[in-house]
This record gives C-alpha cells, sequence and structure tokens, in this order.
C-alpha cells in the first residue's frame, strides 16, 4: 500500500483527512498530515516530515500531497522527495485525495500520481442547473 502525506497551511490537511474519513466510511490506514503555520520554522519541521515518511512507507512507496505550489508547504514537501520512493503532487483537493486513497493499494505510485492529478481536475466542474440529483 502507498502512503500518502498531505503537507498543508494550517488544519487543512487534517480537515480533508476527516472529509475522506467520512466519504469512505472510516478513517484510511497510512494517512497521515502535517499543518504548517506562520509560526512554524520550516527547517524545524523536516526531522518530523521524515518521521512521517518512514512510519508511511511500508515498501510501496509514499505519495506527498500539498496545497498550493510554491508556498511553504509545498517548499518544505519538495526537500522529502526521492524519484521512484517519494513523490509529490501539489493542489490537492478533495476528489484527489479520494481517488489517491481508492487506487493506492493496486497502482505503482508513477501510476497513483497520474490518477490522483485525474481525480483532481474532473472533480471540478461546473454544476449545470437542472441536472443535479433530487
Amino acid at each position: 500500500m502507498i502512503g500518502i502525506l498531505l503537507v498543508s497551511h494550517g488544519t487543512l490537511g487534517e480537515s480533508l483527512i476527516h472529509c475522506a474519513s467520512h466519504v469512505m466510511g472510516k478513517r484510511p490506514m497510512y494517512l497521515r498530515q502535517l499543518g504548517v503555520t506562520v509560526h512554524d520554522d520550516p527547517e524545524a519541521i523536516l526531522p518530523q516530515a521524515r518521521d512521517l515518511i518512514r512510519f508511511l512507507d511500508t515498501g510501496q512507496g509514499v505519495l506527498v500531497l500539498t496545497d498550493i505550489y510554491g508556498a511553504t508547504p509545498s517548499n518544505i514537501a519538495c526537500k522529502l522527495l526521492e524519484t521512484g520512493r517519494v513523490e509529490g503532487v501539489a493542489g490537492v483537493n478533495l476528489p484527489m485525495l479520494i481517488r489517491a486513497l481508492s487506487y493506492r493499494e493496486k497502482l505503482t505510485l508513477p501510476e497513483l500520481i497520474q490518477k490522483s492529478l485525474s481525480g483532481g481536475s474532473e472533480g471540478v466542474m461546473p454544476m449545470p442547473v437542472g441536472h443535479c440529483a433530487p
């Protein structure tokens, strides 16, 4: 199973985990988050992030999802990346996380990245009037 680490601003990661747990009916295993606040020193957080990666890596790698590319959480995440073992995707949203959680036992890490990206982008769409479920 591919582990998943959310590195995001404030409580966004925990909120996404809470929502995903609701959608999936249980809190998924090997899913953790690291919230970064304005008061945190990014260099001081790195050891904690590395510990989370070690915990999450069961041998198939870890997917790191972060919110805004170029912001402090993604800059921290970039320092964790190792080709083929720890890969990252920025722009996390709930559809992306659900897709990653749903496929992480069936796909390789590179395949899961593509599946997560498609879930994130396909989950953003206009809601046409009159076509929503009753």
